[in-house]
């Protein structure tokens, strides 16, 4: 019995340390040369996906030199509007890719080598591959300057580290990173699960909160839990490192009963494929709710993710009458620091007070068949494997909007939706889109193909649907200069552009017939041309700006300008 308890002791505090054993701890320099600190970090939950690197503070400024971490070569290059904005790929002879995500700009020579490509293809967003070894840096090389492009709240430099051959990401902290992080995660709720049939929590059969206080060890314990069945543990909880004070995630977590591993799990490294079944991990129904994600330690229907460690009996603990139980929830940060909680459990068979409500309709999803259902105004098909597992859904026909379920249940793959609009003239058909409704009925753009009377989208998000038209074009105005003005001494020429309903979709704008490139900024919503990008022999500037929206109301602005 002692040696077994001395495994499980030496399991619990080497599991970290071995990790981190595995990786090459002083081969890669900083990107940054200021101590960093995390906005967020490796394998946080984040919508629909776990997150693949690191984010780290730049002063809450940008323009921050970004050093290439080792000697390499360039294999890819993106401009986006969306995701990681300006983010650029380093292959290392060492078999790691470092990635560089919402970048203000690129270093000088990639800078002019993306602007090249630019102007070659007259456009904004672009992707390109480097031949192995055309772009090639040097540790310490200035590859870029910090920004807040992209998907990005605020500027901060999201930065990974990849293995070259699987793509997979890894924690960029594995890697010898110095990271001030003193502080324990945090504990905020802890949850009991009812999962049997004939399982209760306290005489429910409802998941259950449970009160716990601190403990003059540090640790905190659960008020006594009553329970009967196969039941589970979750819990909502964060990551702090020290000089921030972000709510970042944490790294590990272990669940023990009476002693023994049940679950165990870490944020060493996942795939990209895997990393939507985030939603299986996560209570979705309460954060639908609450918007607060509950971190379920038992495996649920349709969870495929590999980043468990030990699972035993798929992390459910079956309570036998009369017995007593000791849970433990581990919290660890990769410097060792733990949170742990102690839920004392006994086996008792009591009247169930609350029993679980469980909403029937006329219609029942198997998740592993496909589903096609028709709502009059438009018809819905659920390919096999869009869901975890089998539900009841709520569907809602109507003349021109139709109701398929709430957001409190994810979908994994994108569905269908079809709309017929034979009811409507050519002309509104033009000028139509399938829309989804927010909660204050605002209707939102979703991509829709048109063929003939037909409109189509695909989305894996649940809610109202309905047919929405924009007539009116695009709305351009200038920000920085005026009709007929003499801009001599400006480095660059912004413009606002906005659409009211379905949204920009293109913009191209040429001074004196040649196109130039306009950098957009969507969350501003605006244009930004640098004069350094071309030389104009003449001193008249004719600009000409075409805005389109998503359903082709475009906008012509004009304007004249001088420059010596």
């Amino acid at each position: 019995m002692n040696h077994k308890l001395l495994t499980i002791l030496f399991l619990c505090t080497s599991f970290i340390t071995f990790a981190q054993e595995n990786y090459p701890k002083d081969v890669f320099r900083s990107p940054l040369d200021i101590p960093l600190i995390l906005a967020g970090t490796f394998g946080e939950l984040r919508s629909n996906h776990f997150h693949a690197g690191i984010d780290i503070k730049t002063q809450q400024r940008q323009g921050l030199p970004i050093y290439a971490i080792g000697d390499g070569t360039i294999t890819r290059i993106k401009v986006s509007l969306y995701g990681y904005g300006k983010v650029l790929y380093i292959a290392h002879p060492n078999g790691y890719t470092s990635v560089y995500g919402h970048l203000q700009k690129f270093g000088p020579e990639i800078e002019q080598y993306v602007k090249n490509i630019q102007y070659q293809k007259k456009a904004y967003e672009i992707q390109v591959f480097p031949d192995y070894g055309e772009v090639k840096v040097k540790k310490g090389d200035i590859i870029a300057y910090s920004g807040n492009t992209g998907g990005s709240a605020g500027p901060h430099l999201h930065f990974e580290i990849r293995s070259s051959v699987s793509e997979k990401p890894t924690n960029p902290l594995l890697y010898g990173f110095e990271v001030r992080d003193a502080t324990n995660p945090v504990l905020n709720k802890v949850f009991a699960y009812p999962l049997s049939n004939d399982a209760q929590v306290n005489q429910s059969k409802n998941k259950s909160e449970l009160a716990f206080s601190k403990q003059k060890d540090g640790s905190f314990l659960a008020e006594k839990v009553n329970a009967l069945g196969t039941i589970g543990f979750g819990f909502i909880g964060f990551d702090r490192q020290d000089m921030a004070a972000n709510k970042n995630g944490i790294y590990s977590v272990q669940l023990l009963v009476n002693g023994e591993i049940y679950t165990e799990y870490d944020f060493e490294t996942f795939s990209f494929g895997e990393t939507r079944y985030i939603n299986t991990l996560v209570d979705y129904d309460h954060y639908g709710k609450y918007r607060q994600k509950i971190q379920q330690c038992f495996l649920t229907p349709g969870n495929r993710l590999k980043i468990y460690n030990v699972l035993k009996n798929d992390g459910k603990i079956t309570i036998k009458e009369g017995m007593s139980y000791s849970v433990e929830l581990l919290l660890k940060d990769l410097e060792g620091n733990l949170t742990k909680i102690v839920i004392p459990v006994e086996g008792v068979k009591e009247p169930v007070k609350i029993n679980k409500e469980i909403l029937k309709t006329d219609h029942y999803v198997i998740a592993k068949k496909p589903n096609n259902y028709d709502l009059g105004a438009a018809k819905v098909y659920f390919p096999e494997n869009t869901f975890y597992k089998d539900f009841y859904i709520d569907l809602q026909k109507g003349k021109d909007t139709v109701t398929i379920h709430n957001s409190r249940v994810p979908a994994h793959r994108k569905f269908t939706i079809t709309f017929d609009a034979s009811n409507y003239s050519n002309d509104d058909r033009k000028k139509m889109f399938i829309a989804r409704l927010d909660k204050k009925l605002k209707p939102n753009y979703t991509s829709t193909y048109k063929r003939g009377n037909t409109f189509t989208t695909k989305t894996r998000n649940l809610g109202t649907y309905t047919l929405a038209k924009d007539t009116i074009a695009p709305k351009v105005r200038a920000l920085n200069f005026k009709e007929k003005q003499w801009l001599n001494n400006y480095k660059y020429l912004r413009i606002h552009i906005s659409d009211n309903l379905s949204g920009i979709d293109t913009y191209s704008a040429k001074i004196n017939g040649q196109w130039i490139l306009m950098e957009y900024e969507s969350k501003k919503n605006t244009l930004t041309y640098n004069f350094a990008d071309k030389t104009f022999s003449e001193k008249q500037y004719d600009l000409e700006l075409v805005v389109t929206d998503n359903v082709g109301n475009s906008t012509t602005f004009k304007r004249t300008f001088y420059r010596k």
